[in-house]
């Protein structure tokens, strides 16, 4: 009805791509950018096509041309060690032409900051009006404010801590060893022989979620009911309580897509996550470097990096005279609140980011 549709193109390349059809997905997208030249989006659609066809440089310059329209862009990193487009453990080594496996070098927060400086300068990108990130996240938005210091003008830490408790360290070593004690672990080399931890790496995910979770939660969704009735009308002996089958669903369904190595040390990362040690461990004295102005979000029922974690970076902040918000929203989803739809938390994020636009609006202007 509309050939000269340009929405209509780049919607129909968003069909195409869920049906598995990337060549026509590709003609889609390259006709809806031929129609309005500054359709961001479709340049952004187009690049993540190439990105999934391997065609690499075609996915950059798509990219670069997306960031160029819009400079109010979003960028997304998929970092060194993950099992998810960088190289991790389970690429190849060119010196021995196998999987790095459980050889593949150590990385820390710093590395992945590093590596996504080296894609900001690719993209020619001068500064980011804010670096966003959640748990892990929240770790690199802090290391960015210290390391490149004029790279960005605001940080949104969201539900994370300047570093890991005993307590977090110790589930963290539970879920390693869970993944090292099964027999298809081969010492971390388990892809030479064609086999995977699936067991290990489930369990290690059993710990890991649990950890993301509250109690609150956890009894309002499952309480004491079993699979085909509650604790008082099913055998015992025959029944699964519910929350037991939720978390082997979770390990499962986990164990089917990550790398067990990528686990191992992603979790080491975060264990030796520490961000004042090179600062006399005086977390003030680390933030007097930052330039940036941030937001500090914990959540009240999150007790793997808990309020007081938020809190603590909230009062170095102001030790060290920095602009800082701080807000803690009430919620019963734990650690993982801030994956989850919440009105206050959208909220005050959105509010924070809409005057973040506004103020360098009008400090460009």
């Amino acid at each position: 009805i509309q050939p000269d549709y340009a929405e209509g193109h780049n919607n129909l390349g968003v069909t195409l791509v869920a049906m598995g059809e990337f060549d026509r997905a590709v003609k889609s997208y390259e006709r809806a950018i031929e129609l309005k030249p500054k359709f961001a989006e479709a340049y952004y659609n187009l690049a993540l096509v190439f990105k999934k066809l391997k065609k690499l440089n075609d996915a950059i310059k798509n990219f670069e041309s997306a960031t160029l329209i819009n400079p109010n862009f979003a960028e997304a990193f998929n970092n060194i060690g993950s099992c998810f487009g960088s190289t991790g453990p389970t690429s190849n080594n060119s010196r021995t032409a196998k999987a790095y496996g459980d050889s593949f070098p150590s990385i820390q927060v710093r590395d992945w900051v590093e590596s996504q400086k080296y894609l900001m300068d690719h993209l020619k990108i001068e500064c980011w009006a804010a670096v966003i990130g959640g748990s892990l996240g929240g770790m690199q938005a802090m290391c960015w404010s210290l390391a490149y210091p004029d790279k960005l003008k605001y940080a949104v830490v969201i539900a994370a801590a300047m570093k890991l408790s005993a307590q977090n360290i110790a589930f963290n070593e539970i879920a390693r060893r869970a993944i090292q004690s099964d027999v298809e672990f081969k010492e971390g080399h388990y892809l030479d022989h064609e086999t995977s931890p699936k067991q290990g790496l489930a369990l290690a995910r059993m710990i890991g979620h649990l950890t993301y979770l509250s109690d609150d939660a956890l009894g309002t969704k499952f309480g004491r009911l079993v699979n085909g009735g509650d604790i008082g009308t099913t055998e015992k002996e025959v029944g699964e309580f519910e929350v037991a089958s939720y978390l082997k669903y979770q390990g499962d369904k986990f164990s089917q897509k990550f790398d067990a190595n990528s686990y191992i040390l992603i979790t080491k990362m975060l264990d030796h996550f520490d961000l004042a040690q090179d600062y006399n461990d005086d977390p003030a004295k680390a933030f007097s470097h930052a330039q940036c102005q941030f937001l500090i979000v914990s959540f009240s029922s999150d007790w793997r990096f808990s309020p007081l974690c938020s809190e603590q970076i909230t009062d170095s902040l102001m030790s060290a005279g920095k602009a800082v918000s701080y807000i803690k929203i009430e919620s019963d989803q734990g650690h993982d609140a801030f994956l989850l739809p919440n009105s206050r938390y959208q909220k005050a994020v959105s509010l924070y980011l809409s005057r973040v636009s506004n103020e360098l609006e009008e400090s460009s202007s």
